[in-house]
């Protein structure tokens, strides 16, 4: 049998341990383990008691009560299984019967609440009622969801079943998304940041808020939007044409400036010559020598927002919330280039496979071709 020790003789023996005596000496003297003596020394000396306890870490304590949970759910889960299993024979009773005898007898006689049965009854029926057609619907619009990155809602998922000769209501296409958790991107508003300095140019604003009707490459209007990168803010410049709202120009970078704009124009993937209007908002990132020397050497007239007034550059403004929702949001960028390469995946995504309400529910590419046709 384990000898017991008084709890003043072991705060004598970690004293006399504290003071200077060896573990062996300790240890010959009175005739105690060493692993004793270091466990009383370890327990007394970091938390000031011997009970082992208040020697556990916060971590320990979490995982004994955890198995104490695990211990009682497990119990409570065995109970329910049989209790399950008996009240699920006594129902398959009540339902495979249910032609030969009254549902309230056999209710009465097993114990079964009524309501029980009748809820089993009009599932098993809700169950049989889905026909192929319907599972059919449900996964086409499940499909046209996914392939839009969880960004349609059901007034496009409602077109693009019409594309494919599949009428449904969108009142019922928005059932079968609930149903199925099928929710857009959009359902989080965006937060946009406030603009920074102001270009105080007398340029006049020659686009005057009419974005629609117009050709290709007649007005192309500009825009900047942040993204997190790591700990820090990056940049996002786009070009957008109002004829068929396709990217034609986009760049990424770390500082908010007119080499970020210089950037996007060289990635243009039209000739700059062909570009009649360009129109952005008053930022200063626009208001550079560099950017003035394209702008001249290809002819390109300017257009300026009025000062304060997001609504006279509203398409772009509506595209970097689009932006922002469909491509940034959720994602975590560790690097600039992690960013530039999710950019360019979305920018292809949104030219050539993105329905367009505006553009009776078309692709930019099929508008463009429409139109060219």
């Amino acid at each position: 049998m384990a000898k017991r020790y008084k709890e003043d003789f072991k705060k004598q023996i970690v004293s006399l341990y504290n003071n200077g005596k060896s573990l062996a000496d300790l240890n010959r003297e009175y005739g105690i383990a060493k692993s004793t003596i270091t466990t009383w020394i370890e327990r007394y000396n970091g938390s000031g008691s011997f009970n082992i306890d208040d020697n556990r870490t916060e971590e320990e304590k979490e995982l004994i009560e955890l198995r104490k949970k695990v211990k009682e759910l497990e119990m409570e889960n065995d109970i329910l299984k049989q209790a399950a299993l008996i009240l699920g024979k006594k129902l398959d009773l009540i339902l495979s019967n249910r032609d030969k005898y009254s549902i309230n007898a056999m209710c009465k006689l097993l114990k079964v609440p009524r309501s029980l049965v009748y809820y089993h009854i009009n599932k098993r029926s809700e169950v049989n009622k889905i026909s192929e057609e319907e599972i059919k619907l449900e996964n086409e619009i499940i499909d046209i969801f996914r392939k839009s990155r969880n960004n349609y809602g059901t007034r496009k998922i409602k077109k693009e079943l019409e594309k494919r000769k599949i009428k449904a209501s969108r009142r019922k296409i928005g059932r079968i998304m609930e149903k199925y958790s099928l929710i857009s991107n959009y359902t989080v508003a965006q937060y946009k940041p406030k603009k920074s300095k102001c270009n105080e140019e007398k340029i006049e604003n020659i686009v005057n808020r009419d974005f629609k009707n117009r050709n290709k490459l007649e007005v192309i209007v500009s825009d900047l939007t942040y993204v997190r990168v790591g700990s820090k803010w990056n940049y996002i410049c786009t070009l957008l044409d109002l004829h068929n709202k396709e990217v034609i120009g986009y760049s990424a970078g770390d500082k908010k400036d007119a080499d970020l704009v210089y950037e996007t124009f060289l990635s243009c993937s039209y000739p700059l010559t062909e570009i009649k209007i360009f129109h952005t908002d008053r930022g200063n990132e626009f208001k550079n020598k560099l950017i003035e020397e394209v702008i001249t050497t290809f002819e390109i007239k300017r257009s300026l927002s009025a000062k304060g007034s997001p609504y006279d550059n509203a398409p772009v403004e509506s595209f970097n919330n689009i932006l922002k929702t469909e491509c940034i949001k959720g994602k975590v960028f560790k690097t600039l280039e992690e960013l530039k390469l999710e950019l360019m995946d979305y920018i292809n995504w949104y030219n050539n496979h993105r329905i367009h309400g505006s553009l009776d529910y078309l692709t930019p590419k099929e508008y463009k071709e429409r139109k060219s046709a």
